[in-house]
């Protein structure tokens, strides 16, 4: 196959969904096809601007100059190319080929469900629900997908027009090499890297400042468990530098000594992180895949996670499930007391208990293989490809 993969700018400063798009690229390569992978260069946006128009110059090297270029040279390229968007927040491209071989991963719809006010965590204005419906007017012209859990598969259907074609869920890969370390090893190595004392074990959280990644939750669930229990392990939240609300937060709590925010760390810090840890806490209010929790079980880390869609995809029967952080106010401390007594229960759990519970997040983290999720991506891309060469095809 000859496969083009659209992919976002290196100027907007993501991570997972480049990763992702190289992980494609590279496996597809690695196959035995032809790659490439095409995404706005920033050209305006190189152009000197205030601040407060920087995102706007992005918008028009992303939505201007870069479909003008690729409108000039598709006609360079092989009537069977296939033309994948590794995500479809890349919708307002999708037009360009409607009409030739293509597929769209989807990851999550939380942004679009946002603008709908759907989501009170993360209320949306007025040009945020403009630029989702714009989005979401380009990936409706497509007419297959590849989703990263059921939940997104759901998601997807909801904002669609019509039935596409194809959708299919495939669920994401590990893209790192994640597996159990010695805990004594682990743990003497990050206390000599932090200068904290884990070796008796402590608390870990990973993700960013993201409104659904509940980082206000992770501490508000440690001042319950402290509070409640005569438990000292400290709490390591690693990811972005902490908010404002979150720095206020931390400050407020009587246990801000044994709160540490981890930022700037390398992927072999975090693989060690995980493998040490005494729980991985991820009270996540809602993701498209979960990406965390089949890294820390792959670790040999024992995971609380949220009891609902897609973390309950991932989790399988092998973690250990809370429910979701509530909206009102009033509910916000029982519901921390509750997830506090939950943390205690794994914290206390017998060797034998501890070990099988370990076993079992380990089994369930082998679901999400990389080589099975690229062979099962690579059939669907061949069946886009060969559809539209039949139906291209008198004979057909």
């Amino acid at each position: 196959m000859n496969i083009v993969f659209f992919a976002h700018p290196d100027f907007l400063g993501h991570q997972s969904m480049p990763r992702f798009a190289r992980m494609l690229a590279e496996g597809m390569k690695d196959r035995g096809h032809s790659v490439e992978v095409i995404s706005p260069q920033a050209k305006v946006s190189r152009l000197p601007a205030p601040k407060a128009f920087r995102k706007w110059l992005h918008y028009a090297d992303q939505f201007i100059t870069f479909p003008s270029a690729v409108r000039k040279r598709l006609p360079t390229y092989a009537s069977d190319t296939l033309f994948v968007f590794t995500d479809h927040a890349l919708g307002p491209w999708v037009p360009l080929v409607a009409n030739r071989p293509h597929v769209v991963h989807c990851h999550d719809f939380l942004a679009q469900w946002s603008a709908l006010g759907a989501i009170p965590e993360n209320p949306t204005g007025w040009s945020g629900r403009q630029y989702q419906k714009f989005i979401r007017q380009g990936y409706s012209k497509a007419k297959h997908f590849i989703s990263v859990s059921r939940k997104t598969q759901q998601d997807l259907a909801h904002f669609l027009p019509s039935a596409p074609i194809s959708s299919e869920t495939v669920y994401n890969a590990l893209n790192q090499k994640f597996s159990p370390v010695d805990l004594v090893e682990a743990r003497t190595s990050l206390t000599k890297q932090t200068g904290i004392d884990l070796t008796a074990g402590y608390l870990l959280h990973i993700g960013g400042n993201q409104w659904y990644k509940n980082r206000t939750g992770v501490i508000e669930i440690y001042n319950a468990w402290r509070k409640n229990s005569s438990g000292t392990l400290p709490l390591l939240l690693i990811g972005e530098s902490p908010t404002l609300a979150l720095e206020q937060m931390h400050e407020q709590s009587a246990y801000r000594k044994d709160i540490h925010f981890l930022t700037n760390i390398p992927d072999e810090f975090v693989q060690l992180a995980y493998a040490g840890a005494s729980v991985f806490v991820f009270p996540s209010l809602a993701e498209g895949f979960g990406w965390p929790i089949a890294e820390a079980m792959a670790s040999g880390c024992l995971v609380i996670t949220t009891n609902e869609a897609p973390m309950t995809e991932v989790v399988g029967d092998a973690g250990f499930l809370a429910p979701r952080r509530p909206t009102t106010a009033a509910k916000i401390a029982p519901w921390a007391d509750e997830v506090a007594q939950l943390l205690q229960q794994v914290l206390t759990l017998s060797p034998s208990d501890r070990s099988r519970a370990v076993e079992a997040g380990i089994l369930n983290a082998k679901r999400f293989d990389s080589k099975n999720l690229l062979d099962q991506i690579e059939k669907i891309y061949i069946t886009c490809t060969k559809e539209i060469a039949d139906i291209s095809d008198p004979a057909h």
